[in-house]
């Protein structure tokens, strides 16, 4: 029975080891995912894109020709920036900075970088600032206060609400006129223009005016809003429609105002409208030709027939007894003008009433076939 008892043992022994080391195993799944649903792995990134770019400066003032460290972070990794010295808080954009004397740096993975840069003097007064801007990508920029030691200071010129906008490049007229411009109907084309606001504020759907003139005439201006918005230091593409009244020929100048300023002007040459020149020939050849012809309908119409005269309460068309030739160019010479001599013509003959007087008797009527006289004449004084 002895050794019965130990196998026994030995056999029930293993169960409340391996029942023991069930409960153990089973809590290792449910700890698992713990860190996955941890929230702090996600609290850096939120933290890094929510910083705003900004620089830090060695020095708050510096004389010049010394040398400033500037040290930036929160900018996108591999940025490329330009570091400048700028008068009267860049009010005026990169027009009031030192750009002969500025610097370009690129940020580092975590978006930061140091760099130094010479001390120069601006070409505006203080309050002068070190700027710093993107050239590449989405536009950022940062602002620090700094003086230069000896640099004139003046008092902030005053912020325009509509902004500063300057030609940043030529004007140029796009577009082409259609086969009714050569008749005679306006030219239209389109001005071209890039301008750049130098202002601190933001242009606002600025309001532009376009002007034509002709020769030694002042323009006429229009105005023509475009819609959108300028920031400040920063440069537009502007496109105006441009119109020249009907029938308009000749070197023309096109010039854009905004603001009470000429900002840039544009020559344009409009050729002549020969289709017009072509109209007002065939006019003054056809309307004299169809002038012609109603007229000879119209004489045509009211002239006598005929053998056919008018008389009073009579249309025209019926046939009326006809007065002699020369009774009726007789009667034609009445008034101041005395009628022709009529020769006496002999009365006719009781035989013949109504046959015409002739001009010879056939005794008196001359003969071709008379012999001339046998005697010769003879001449005065002879027997």
């Amino acid at each position: 029975m002895s050794p019965f008892i130990v196998l026994l043992c030995l056999v029930l022994l293993p169960v409340p080891a391996a029942a023991s080391a069930a409960p153990q195993a089973v809590p290792a799944p449910q700890t698992a995912p713990a860190p996955q649903t941890a929230p702090a792995p996600q609290a850096a990134p939120a933290s890094q894109t929510a910083a705003a770019p900004r620089i830090q400066l060695s020095a708050q003032e510096a004389g010049k020709g010394g040398t400033l460290t500037v040290t930036g972070s929160g900018w996108r990794p591999g940025t490329l920036l330009t570091l400048l010295i700028c008068g009267q808080n860049m009010i005026g954009g990169t027009n009031a900075c030192a750009n002969g004397d500025g610097r370009a740096v690129t940020t580092g993975p975590d978006g930061s970088f140091r760099k130094d840069l010479p001390v120069a003097e601006p070409p505006k007064p203080c309050p002068c600032v070190v700027h710093a801007a993107t050239v590449t990508g989405a536009p950022a920029t940062a602002d620090a206060p700094f003086t230069v030691a000896g640099h004139p200071v003046a008092p902030l010129p005053r912020a325009e609400p509509g902004g500063r906008l300057s030609v940043l490049a030529p004007p140029r007229l796009e577009g082409s006129s259609g086969l009714l411009t050569w008749f005679g109907a306006p030219a239209r084309r389109r001005l071209v223009v890039t301008v750049g606001n130098v202002g601190a504020t933001p242009a606002k759907d600025p309001v532009f005016e376009v002007g034509t003139s002709h020769g030694v005439f002042a323009p006429q201006w229009e105005e023509r809003p475009w819609q959108g918005t300028v920031p400040a230091g920063r440069k537009q593409r502007i496109e105006l429609p441009v119109e020249l009244p009907a029938g308009a020929h000749g070197d023309y100048l096109v010039s854009l105002k905004y603001g009470g300023k000429v900002l840039a002007e544009q020559p344009w040459g409009v050729g002549r409208p020969w289709g017009v020149t072509l109209f007002w020939i065939l006019l003054c050849v056809v309307v004299p030709a169809a002038v012609f012809r109603i007229g000879m309908a119209v004489v045509d119409r009211v002239r006598p027939r005929p053998g056919a005269t008018r008389t009073k309460g009579r249309p025209w068309g019926k046939a009326v007894p006809r007065a002699p030739r020369r009774a009726a160019a007789a009667g034609r010479h009445r008034g101041p003008r005395a009628p022709a001599p009529r020769t006496a013509e002999p009365a006719p003959a009781d035989g013949d009433a109504a046959a015409p007087l002739p001009w010879f008797t056939p005794d008196t009527a001359p003969s071709a076939t008379t012999a001339p006289p046998t005697d010769p004449p003879t001449s005065k004084g002879s027997p």
